[in-house]
């Protein structure tokens, strides 16, 4: 790959600046009453992914249940994790589902808010129907969560 210089003439300025435009790096710097010419070079910018920004910026920790506090699920699971959740739920039986959340219950939610301490989680799961639209809450609630 070639690398293209060209010379450009940066007038007296006070302040030290960097300017990106389309890929080219732009350096003009203080200089003592004289114009210089200063190389600029394409260069490669780092681009934040989504995720990333998500890592960096939540201040969100996944919470562990103690043995004591684990969830109990009826087909015998013992779940301590939001991520033990999620995995829990992507394979879930609907009976055992049904089992957790008929007649109001909401155990995955309560628990969820109470011992995890995540109540946009647990609000969103209180309105899920089935195990696969659940795993998808969890799974977008994970995504808050610096892991």
């Amino acid at each position: 790959m070639k690398t293209s210089i060209k010379k450009i003439a940066v007038t007296p300025v006070k302040k030290v600046a960097t300017k990106v435009v389309a890929k080219k790096a732009v350096v003009k710097k203080t200089v003592a009453k004289k114009s210089v010419s200063i190389p600029v070079k394409n260069i490669a910018t780092k681009k934040l992914t989504a995720k990333k920004a998500v890592k960096a910026s939540s201040g969100k920790k996944l919470i562990k249940a103690s043995n004591y506090n684990s969830f109990w699920m009826n087909d015998g699971q013992i779940l301590n994790t939001l991520v033990a959740l999620g995995d829990a739920l992507k394979k879930m039986d609907t009976a055992i589902y049904k089992y957790h959340t008929a007649n109001g219950r909401h155990d995955f939610a309560n628990w969820v808010e109470d011992v995890l301490k995540d109540i946009d989680c647990a609000t969103a799961l209180r309105k899920n129907k089935t195990p696969k639209v659940a795993h998808a809450t969890v799974v977008e609630s994970l995504k808050t969560y610096s892991i």
